[in-house]
């Protein structure tokens, strides 16, 4: 038996976590745009990476370590991406790294920003030697790492074991655009004192990602950068893999809602439970279809209980269906039932309504078996033009 309890503050309260963020002179207006984690003690890490063929320099330079190797200190700027730099994006880490006289273990660095531009290594280098190792200050590392995050992402938890014992998990994270089931125009840096092997780790991430990170969508792109970060300094000497295992679910589902809620301008988050699919897979499918189509982003931006597009998309998807046995629901309210147009303007109504929430569920079941499969969206309206439209400036 174990509980699991959420509680207030940032990444810092885990016991042997060190960090901040500075403004080092990336960002014209003055916000902090670089940042660190450190710690004293070697971490175990492991990480999960985008999809996209052209990884940035720093997936690339962290992944030409060791398999399962150690790190104390990883490296955090924004407002730069190191993407498509070619190789000299990768030496531009190694020329940071060697120039700080700290007393580092494997370094890492992260980056999100603007792609194809070259590091600003000078203001790295400048920013970076003014760190202060010691310090514990999270809210300014969330501020750091932020681009068109409309604001921090953090969240902690306390996990008590039966035996007495307990450690401590949580997470920083930026999100907001070019989010995409398989990961996200995102970085989230996961931090635990809990004593977890480096296999149970990869394990942990594997498992949780598709039904978190993979199960979101903004606006259907997948950037370069995309990373989920995890750190064990092992400094509690708790651990209870079942225990770990649901709270870094908790952790992965929180910084993953919060992410689809700050959708660049969005107001609206729902959930698309695509219930009875001929296949797991096919449920995965049809519900990603779903938060992916523009069509029906747009529709919930006008608050629009427009059921034609959800079952357009799921028929687009391609899944096994069978327009006599779907059914389409907004929460508890039933739009098409098994063929029968039961759209009135009362039912209208009653969805209309359901669509002026800041969350709701969709639900749609094929009626053909016994797969499911619950993805995450959010509405697209003006403000997502007008903000990746003025991106680079």
């Amino acid at each position: 038996m174990f509980t699991i309890l959420p509680i207030k503050g940032f990444i810092d309260q885990i016991d042997g976590f060190y960090c901040d963020g500075i403004h080092a002179g990336l960002k014209p207006n003055g916000n902090n745009d670089l940042g660190f984690i450190y710690t004293k003690e070697a971490c175990n890490v492991q990480a999960i990476f985008t999809e996209n063929r052209f990884q940035a320099a720093p997936l690339k330079h962290f992944q030409n370590y060791e398999k399962n190797f150690q790190t104390n200190f990883v490296l955090i700027n924004s407002k730069n991406a190191n993407a498509l730099t070619g190789k000299k994006g990768i030496q531009d880490i190694d020329t940071l790294f060697s120039s700080l006289d700290f007393d580092l273990i494997n370094p890492i660095m992260s980056s999100t920003g603007v792609i194809g531009n070259p590091l600003p290594l000078e203001k790295l280098i400048n920013g970076a030697k003014s760190f202060d190792l010691n310090a514990k200050n999270g809210e300014e590392l969330s501020k750091a790492i932020m681009t068109t995050d409309a604001y921090p992402k953090t969240c902690m938890y306390e996990v008590k074991l039966e035996d007495g014992s307990s450690f401590k998990i949580g997470a920083v994270a930026k999100g907001a655009g070019m989010i995409n089931p398989n990961l996200a125009t995102m970085l989230c840096f996961i931090c635990t004192d809990a004593k977890v092997s480096s296999q149970d780790m990869k394990e942990a991430l594997e498992v949780n990602s598709d039904s978190t990170f993979n199960a979101i969508s903004v606006d259907g792109d997948t950037s370069t950068n995309d990373t989920v970060m995890l750190l064990a300094n092992g400094k509690s000497n708790a651990y209870d893999k079942d225990a770990f295992f649901e709270a870094l679910r908790l952790v992965m589902h929180d910084m993953a809602m919060l992410m689809v809620a700050d959708g660049e301008g969005a107001k609206k988050v729902a959930a698309f439970e695509v219930i009875n699919a001929l296949s797991d897979e096919d449920a995965q499918i049809a519900a990603k279809a779903l938060s992916n189509s523009l069509l029906v982003k747009t529709a919930l931006f006008g608050e629009d209980p427009n059921f034609g597009r959800i079952a357009s998309t799921i028929g687009a998807s391609k899944i096994a269906s069978d327009e006599e046995k779907l059914v389409i629901s907004y929460n508890d309210v039933i739009v098409y039932n098994k063929g029968e147009l039961c759209f009135t303007p009362e039912v209208e109504e009653k969805a209309g309504k359901v669509l002026q929430n800041d969350k709701y569920k969709i639900t749609c079941d094929i009626g053909l078996g016994e797969g499911k499969f619950t993805a995450y969206g959010c509405d697209l309206g003006y403000k997502y033009v007008e903000i990746n439209a003025d991106y680079r400036t």
